[in-house]
């Protein structure tokens, strides 16, 4: 997961580089890195959940 976040976060920017903040492809590739990082913190959450007392900070990522 962390990987694939940094990928699209430098794709994201080139994006958004190239054809501004305005463009359609641009604003679809930042609610898609959003999206990704919402994922990421769900996934954190929900590794604590399941295992309580493990340090599970990066399990998912």
């Amino acid at each position: 997961m962390k990987g694939t976040t940094q990928r699209l976060r430098a794709l994201c920017e080139l994006v958004v580089g190239v054809y501004g903040p305005g463009n359609r492809a641009s604003f679809s590739f930042v609610k898609a890195l959003e999206a990704i990082e919402h994922l990421e913190q769900d996934l954190a959450t929900q590794a604590v959940q399941d295992l309580p007392g493990y340090p599970s900070n990066d399990i998912y990522l």
